[in-house]
C-alpha cells in the first residue's frame, strides 16, 4: 500500500494560499485531501442551515478541483456505505461523524505517513486536535498544524510583559507595528501536483442528513471601500464587503483580503478586531458562557421569554430594531451598525441576559465564529473587555433617525410599519435606560 499524507481541511476551504495544504503539497508522499462533517457541530443545527449548504457546495467546487488538478482519476472504495455510486466523484474524501472516532478507522484504510491542517483557536477545536494528536502518535504517525486563518495568533501579539492585551486600541497599535515589520505574504501561483489521484463518489446534502437552504451566501466584494467609512453604517446602502463568512469557512486567505486592504485604515481595523476577540478567546476562554468582567456576574437580568420572542421575530415596536432582526432570520445576515442596536435594546431596554441573545445570533448568522458573536455581545451588553461603558446605551429611535433618514431599510423589512398590524414599542427607551443603569450600579456594590 502507497503511503500517503492526509490534509485535513477544516475552516480553509481553498486551495489558493492554504499554507497546511502547501506544506503538505512539498511533503514527501502524495495527499489525499479529506473533510469530515462533524457530528458533535451538525447535531445542534436545523436541517437546512443554509451554512452547510455553502460548506457542500464549496466543497464539491473543490473536490472537482483537485480531481483536474490531478489531472487522472485512480478506483477508490466509496467514502461511506450509504453514498451512491451515482454521485459526483471527485478528489476530496468527505466523512461524516465524530472526528476521532473518523480519525481511528482512516490509518485502517490507507498507509499514512503524516496528517497536516491549520490551526483552529476555539476551545472545542483545539481539545479536539489534542485528542487527534494523541491517538495520531500512538500510531507513529505526526500531526502538524500550521497558522492560517488569522495574520497574528495566540502569543503574537502580546504587551511587553508577555500578558495578552484586552483593550482594543493598543492591542491594535501593536498589530499594526508588527504587521509592517513582517509583511504578508501569499503564494499566487498554483500549489503544485501531488495529489493521490484517488477518486471518491461525494455525498449529498440528504446523504449526510440535511436539505438545501434557500438562503443563499452572497459574494464578498471589495470594489467600495474607498467609500466604506462614508457608507458602513447606513444599512439601506448595504456598504458592507460581505467578506465575513468568506473569512469564516477560508474560501479567501485572510493573507491575501490584508494585503488588498492595507491602506485603508477603517476596513483594516474591522479586521483585527477579529483577531482580538480570537486571541482574547484563546487567553481567556472561560468568556464563553460567562461575563468577561465578573463584577457584571451579579446583575439581576430579567429574561423574559415573551419579550425575547417578540425580539427574535422584529415585533418589538422599535423598527431599526425590528427591520434587523427580520433581516436576520430571512438571510442570516445583519448589518454590522444594525446588530449592535439589537443587542443593545435587548441586554440594556429589555434586560435579557446576552447570552440569550448570542446564542441566537449562532443558530442564525451565515458568518457565526464563536470569538467574534462572543466578543460583539459582551461589547454591547457592557461585560466584555474594552465594551462599551455600561451608561452608554444606544436610543433605537435617535439611532433610526441617524442611520436611516429616509426609512428605506426598515419600509424594506416591515411592509406594515404604519399600520395597526404593526406593535406599538413594547417599552419605554427612557425607563428602560434609567432602569438598567440603576441595576448595573446595584450589581458593582
Amino acid at each position: 500500500m502507497q503511503t500517503i499524507s492526509v490534509f485535513w481541511f477544516r475552516r480553509d476551504l481553498r486551495l489558493e494560499d492554504n499554507r497546511g495544504l502547501q506544506e503538505a503539497l512539498r511533503g514527501p508522499f502524495p495527499v489525499l485531501p479529506i473533510f469530515i462533517f462533524d457530528e458533535n457541530i451538525l447535531s445542534e443545527l436545523e436541517a437546512d442551515d443554509p451554512r452547510i449548504t455553502f460548506i457542500h457546495q464549496t466543497l464539491l467546487s473543490l473536490s472537482r478541483a483537485i480531481q483536474e488538478s490531478s489531472g487522472k482519476a485512480m478506483a477508490a472504495a466509496p467514502a461511506s456505505p450509504a453514498v451512491s455510486a451515482k454521485n459526483p466523484s471527485g478528489g476530496l474524501l468527505c466523512q461524516k461523524g465524530i472526528p476521532l472516532e473518523v480519525w481511528k478507522t482512516l490509518p485502517e484504510q490507507f498507509s499514512i505517513g503524516a496528517v497536516y491542517a491549520n490551526e483552529d483557536y476555539e476551545p472545542y477545536a483545539m481539545e479536539r486536535d489534542r485528542e487527534i494528536e494523541s491517538l495520531l502518535a500512538s500510531r507513529g504517525i505526526p500531526f502538524h498544524l500550521f497558522k492560517d486563518q488569522v495574520i497574528f495568533a495566540t502569543n503574537d501579539v502580546l504587551k511587553n510583559d508577555n500578558t495578552p492585551y484586552t483593550v482594543f486600541t493598543p492591542y491594535k497599535n501593536k498589530w499594526i507595528g508588527k504587521f509592517h515589520e513582517e509583511p504578508v505574504r501569499f503564494l499566487q501561483a498554483p500549489v503544485p501536483d501531488h495529489f493521490t489521484g484517488l477518486s471518491f463518489p461525494f455525498p449529498s446534502l440528504e446523504e449526510l442528513g440535511f436539505k438545501r437552504s434557500v438562503i443563499k451566501v452572497p459574494e464578498y466584494n471589495l470594489d467600495n471601500l474607498d467609500n466604506y467609512q462614508k457608507v458602513r453604517d447606513y444599512p439601506a446602502l448595504d456598504g458592507t464587503s460581505h467578506l465575513s463568512v468568506h473569512l469564516r469557512f477560508g474560501t479567501v486567505s485572510i493573507r491575501r483580503i490584508v494585503s488588498q486592504v492595507a491602506g485603508n485604515e477603517p476596513f483594516l481595523n474591522e479586521l483585527i478586531w477579529r483577531e482580538f476577540f480570537m486571541q482574547v478567546l484563546y487567553h481567556y476562554p472561560d468568556v464563553v458562557g460567562s461575563n468577561f468582567r465578573k463584577k457584571f456576574d451579579a446583575l439581576d437580568w430579567i429574561n423574559d421569554p415573551q419579550d425575547f420572542e417578540k425580539w427574535q421575530q422584529g415585533q418589538t415596536g422599535f423598527p431599526l430594531v425590528d427591520a434587523g432582526m427580520r433581516e436576520l432570520n430571512a438571510t442570516g445576515y445583519m448589518h454590522n451598525r444594525v446588530r449592535m442596536i439589537v443587542a443593545g435594546f435587548l441586554c440594556k431596554d429589555l434586560l435579557v441576559d446576552w447570552r440569550w441573545g448570542e446564542a441566537y445570533f449562532a443558530q442564525k448568522l451565515l458568518d457565526y465564529e464563536l470569538s467574534s458573536n462572543n466578543g460583539n455581545w459582551q461589547w454591547a451588553a457592557g461585560t466584555g473587555c474594552d465594551a462599551v461603558p455600561y451608561f452608554r446605551i444606544f436610543n433605537p429611535t435617535e439611532q433610526l433617525r441617524k442611520y436611516d433618514p429616509q426609512q428605506v431599510y426598515i419600509r424594506k423589512w416591515i411592509p406594515e410599519l404604519d399600520t395597526p398590524a404593526y406593535p406599538a414599542p413594547m417599552v419605554d427607551h427612557k425607563m428602560a435606560r434609567e432602569r438598567w443603569v440603576q441595576r448595573t450600579l446595584d450589581s458593582f456594590r
